[in-house]
């Protein structure tokens, strides 16, 4: 069997094992059955509590959230699937996804039916951001196109095992996904359950430090290393502390805040969180002490 004719029988191998299980999220995403009543997708596809999963024999339902991990850009949907097959994540790859490996995607974009591509995996341990900007790392990243609404669906490899759930495009060709491994799994089983993880947020829209030192320019202030508030969440943990927009964060504790990475470490932290702010030409000590979460915010510079 030729290469060509190879490559044809795994795309048609995943099409068969995988398509009738790969459904439309909101018509704007894609996401997979992995159990019964069950439904994985992108986080960032969601829209409030509900959502509405169409499945490729035409059916609609009305899905409620199990849980949503918006920092990892994941979440599984309860939703009535009928006789929808199951792609159960105890059958997915056990292998480790490897550069040069066929990698193929199924997305149901907007409900218009299953589309199956081919790629190769390009890189493996990449990094990149979530809805609110936190890292995600161990991302696998593939040439496979993707069309809009295709976030949320799976890739798998020639043999039609999932190795992966697809996150983004990049430029020039090439797309993320979020690597199908046992950590992937338990994530899974956790949302399933209920267990969305809750990481504490500071409730502010964050520019990085170079658009901090182009405004206090502009406005003839001195120069300060640090990341600069652009908005604040009303009533959560920055506005209970007394931030406000403009405030530049210089440090938490004895950290330094030179990117949005220092702050989200000093965010993981326990107990209160002292900042060190220049407000204008004052410098001062602000505590910020957390409670419940704050309110998602939407749009704009990242938010921590």
């Amino acid at each position: 069997m030729s290469a060509l004719e190879e490559l044809t029988a795994a795309i048609r191998k995943a099409a068969e094992r995988v398509g009738p299980s790969v459904v439309a999220i909101n018509r704007q995403g894609s996401g997979l059955v992995v159990g019964k009543d069950l439904v994985l997708t992108n986080a960032h596809n969601l829209r409030g509590d509900q959502a509405v999963v169409q499945f490729p024999d035409g059916r609609e339902v009305v899905a409620s959230i199990a849980g949503a991990d918006v920092d990892g850009d994941l979440a599984v949907l309860n939703a009535e699937t009928g006789a929808t097959k199951v792609i159960d994540p105890s059958e997915w790859s056990d292998a480790a996804p490897e550069v040069g490996d066929v990698v193929i995607a199924l997305a149901n974009p907007r409900g218009r039916g299953v589309r199956v591509t081919a790629g190769t995996i390009s890189s493996v341990g990449r990094s990149f951001r979530g809805p609110r900007g936190r890292r995600i790392q161990g991302g696998l990243e593939h040439t496979a196109p993707l069309g809009r609404g295709s976030s949320g669906g799976p890739a798998t490899d020639a043999s039609g095992r999932i190795v992966g759930v697809n996150t983004h495009r990049l430029q020039e060709g090439f797309y993320l996904a979020v690597v199908a491994n046992d950590e992937l799994r338990q994530r899974i089983s956790r949302l399933a359950a209920g267990d969305a993880p809750v990481r504490r947020r500071l409730g502010a829209a964050i520019a990085p430090a170079h658009v901090a030192r182009h405004l206090r320019a502009a406005a003839g202030l001195p120069d300060v290393e640090g990341l600069l508030i652009r908005g604040v969440e009303e009533d959560g943990a920055a506005d209970r502390a007394g931030l406000r927009r403009g405030d530049v964060l210089t440090a938490a504790g004895d950290r330094a805040l030179v990117t949005i990475d220092d702050l989200y470490a000093a965010l993981d932290g326990e107990g209160d969180l002292e900042l060190r702010v220049v407000r204008a030409t004052d410098e001062m000590v602000v505590t910020v002490r957390f409670g419940a979460e704050a309110p998602k915010a939407e749009g704009g510079e990242t938010k921590a």
